[in-house]
């Protein structure tokens, strides 16, 4: 639990942008097996990376956290962008 103590919150606001580009995906009517067979790929991945490279990240957490923080930042405000338009025409 140590090692990955530094991590735990980029961990927590990850899995929100998980749901978010899940919920883009439906929205933009992508086949479902298919994201979700791209979704687990990229699951393990991730999981081998992390597995494998946490002793190296260890001394690179800071960084990591905030380019990290900053990506999820930046597609949760994409995500709020594109569904403007679908806001506005659902009052209308």
């Amino acid at each position: 639990m140590q090692e990955i103590r530094p991590f735990l919150a980029l961990i927590v606001f990850g899995n929100i942008e998980n749901l978010i580009l899940a919920a883009q995906g439906v929205a933009a009517h992508v086949n479902p097996l298919g994201l979700a067979i791209l979704s687990l790929i990229a699951v393990v991945c991730w999981l081998a990376i992390g597995t494998f490279g946490t002793k190296v990240a260890m001394k690179y957490a800071r960084y990591i956290n905030f380019i990290g923080g900053l990506a999820i930042f930046i597609l949760g405000l994409q995500a709020i962008i594109e569904a403007i338009p679908g806001m506005l025409a659902f009052f209308h």
